[in-house]
């Protein structure tokens, strides 16, 4: 398995995703995952150009091994939206005017979406994305409002939200578990 000698600075000013990514990675993952918060540009684009420009903003800042993460929450009946800027539409009308938003529409269903970018951090290093998805749907408000959309997402074969799921089943299925099970594979096969 890929050691390095730093630990790789997971940018991000959210605690909770940190304790989530160890979580999920376990004690068994051998390379240190640590936080620093780095005010970077909010990008545009599909969520894997978000994702791989992030990585090398954070890679110029950091000078050395960056993981960055974005995460998308894509509405079937609105083409996709919203998608990576998720993270405004939360914060402009919260989990009660997502749901709204899809009031007028049938189709309730909906998919999260993560993408990981990791970057060693040295001079003309490739960027390496990776990818998890969980299909579901989008219901009324439901659970614990402590960690952004969770009360409005219900996975697909689940009866409860993300926000109501004991938080060791919701590591074993969610977007984010996903796409860090591609990333540990990247470091095993990198050994």
């Amino acid at each position: 398995m890929l050691k390095m000698a730093r630990p790789i600075m997971f940018i991000t000013g959210n605690k909770n995703k940190l304790k989530e990514v160890n979580q999920i990675m376990g004690s068994s993952f051998p390379q240190k995952i640590e936080i620093q918060d780095i005010d970077l540009p909010e990008y545009q684009g599909e969520p894997d150009e978000v994702a791989r420009s992030k990585c090398a903003e954070a890679a110029r800042h950091v000078n050395g091994p960056v993981l960055v993460e974005d995460t998308s929450l894509c509405f079937n009946a609105l083409g996709g939206m919203p998608g990576p800027y998720i993270k405004w539409f939360l914060k402009k009308v919260g989990p009660s005017g997502l749901h709204k938003m899809l009031q007028a529409f049938d189709d309730k269903s909906a998919y999260a979406l993560c993408t990981f970018a990791y970057c060693s951090g040295e001079k003309d290093a490739q960027i390496y994305t990776f990818e998890g998805r969980c299909d579901g749907s989008i219901v009324e408000p439901r659970g614990s409002t402590d960690f952004g959309w969770d009360p409005i997402f219900q996975p697909d074969g689940y009866t409860q939200t993300y926000a109501e799921m004991d938080k060791s089943i919701k590591n074993t299925i969610s977007h984010r578990s996903k796409a860090l099970a591609a990333l540990r594979d990247y470091f095993v096969k990198s050994s």
